[in-house]
């Protein structure tokens, strides 16, 4: 067994519920992010989910959170998830974050996740495409409804 090993990736939303993120096949020759991308609405609320196993006892474990666009890093966390025993699985929900909102954030979004230990030495790292699309509607829901024009005299 690995020292480490991630069995699976999703993201909660409350308008979608659970999307699972396909983890690359071993197997596979395709490189990072080869699948395509998941598509979320923008403005979106999600929380990532981890499920993992570990092969030894690992102190500090922390997951890095990396949103790159166009070559630029638009968002990045760290979390410290802390110390597991050998075995699992672990099952880990990260706090919700919302994705941005306008046509200028729209499109397609590169996230690595990076799992180290508390030394920094990394146990894994998953590469996955976010393609975040414009809602007409969704600035709209917080918008006062307009009044209604004027009955034209007869």
């Amino acid at each position: 067994m690995k020292d480490f090993e991630l069995l699976d990736l999703s993201l909660y939303t409350e308008e979608h519920g659970r999307l699972k993120i396909p983890l690359p096949d071993p197997t596979s020759s395709g490189g990072p992010g080869a699948a395509e991308p998941v598509v979320l609405p923008e403005g979106a609320v999600l929380s990532v989910g981890l499920v993992f196993r570990l092969g030894r006892e690992i102190d500090g474990v922390t997951f890095e959170d990396t949103h790159v666009r166009d070559g630029k890093v638009v968002a990045a966390r760290t979390t410290v998830l802390g110390g597991f025993r050998a075995g699992g699985p672990y099952e880990i929900r990260l706090p919700p974050e919302r994705l941005p909102v306008g046509r200028a954030h729209c499109g397609v979004h590169e996230m690595t996740g990076r799992f180290t230990d508390a030394e920094g030495h990394e146990l894994a790292v998953e590469h996955h495409r976010l393609r975040i699309v414009h809602q007409p509607a969704a600035h709209k829901r917080w918008a006062p409804e307009p009044a209604p024009a004027p009955s034209a005299p007869l």
